[in-house]
């Protein structure tokens, strides 16, 4: 059978220096086809087409780091957490920054946007909400018992926002960012490990994939409206990042310790239908280089994704 992806990566990036910790968020693809990586207090943006160097952004400091990175939907726009609890939103074209948002007191680790709305997760178990249109940004907070936040999710309906905590638990909130204080979430699922990899299916809007962290391994689909698992599989590694593929029905995991490879699965059986092995140096981050891998392979499928 013919594979669903090539086999051998296009180009190769070699990064050193990047930040050896799981749980922060230092990759971004953009659908307009930029790659932005996050290497201590610098983030370097690419050409995706053309792998070439376009920009890089410097927090100028030796004291702090950046800690995550989104792109919104659509557009040039950067969004960047800091290891002091900062957020700064960044204009890639203009190559402008364009503000700064305060208001959290740890590593800024999760980012997710929906529309002009940017959701940012602390490792204190705050996430806030931003809208970036005004000035008074900080219109909503959410809270999650105080357990580090180290992925953030808003489903492509923007009905949703999932949180995934290192503590093993995934929370499902409503789409109000009006919100001032809201410590209950509308569902709660706890896991046995972090739950740092997720993403919500582009063709079921109720459906979320999540990923177990080094002590579980468990690619779990889940039916966030019934609160079931429509199916699971162990993968014998941990799990770092997750990609669903609409034109071929699958999923992807890109997998850190011990396999340090990228699988493929069919849905909804979760069938293992390819894998591939990558070699990584001593020093390298396998969160970063798991999910670098699975978008490279594949990034055509991020405009799928946006049925917006």
């Amino acid at each position: 059978m013919k594979p669903s992806i090539p086999l051998d990566p296009e180009v190769r990036l070699h990064i050193t220096g990047l930040r050896n910790d799981y749980y922060l968020n230092i990759l971004d693809w953009s659908l307009e086809n930029l790659i932005a990586i996050a290497v201590g207090p610098a983030a370097h943006i690419w050409n995706g087409e053309t792998l070439q160097a376009i920009e890089s952004i410097d927090l100028n400091s030796s004291s702090k780091y950046i800690s995550s990175l989104a792109w919104i939907k659509e557009g040039t726009c950067l969004a960047v957490g800091t290891s002091d609890g900062e957020v700064q939103l960044w204009d890639i074209q203009t190559k402008k920054r364009l503000r700064n948002m305060f208001g959290h007191l740890s590593v800024v680790g999760a980012l997710s946007w929906n529309h002009y709305i940017l959701s940012s997760g602390s490792r204190l178990g705050s996430i806030h909400h931003h809208d970036v249109r005004v000035a008074q940004h900080h219109v909503g907070t959410l809270c999650q018992n105080k357990q580090s936040i180290c992925s953030l999710k808003w489903s492509l309906t923007d009905q949703w926002l999932a949180s995934g905590s290192s503590g093993g638990m995934l929370n499902i909130w409503p789409s109000d960012p009006g919100v001032k204080l809201q410590s209950q979430p509308l569902k709660t699922i706890p896991h046995s490990s972090a739950v740092k990899a997720m993403n919500w299916c582009p063709w079921q809007s109720r459906v979320l994939a999540t990923g177990g962290g080094m002590k579980d391994g468990i690619l779990r689909v889940w039916d966030i409206n019934h609160e079931k698992i429509i199916q699971s599989v162990a993968t014998d590694s941990q799990i770092c990042s997750l990609l669903w593929l609409p034109k071929t029905s699958e999923l992807m995991t890109g997998q850190g310790l011990p396999g340090n490879q990228v699988k493929i699965w069919k849905y909804p059986m979760l069938i293992n239908s390819s894998e591939l092995y990558v070699q990584l140096t001593a020093c390298l981050n396998q969160s970063v280089f798991a999910s670098a891998y699975l978008m490279h392979l594949h990034k055509i499928e991020l405009k799928e994704q946006s049925f917006s």
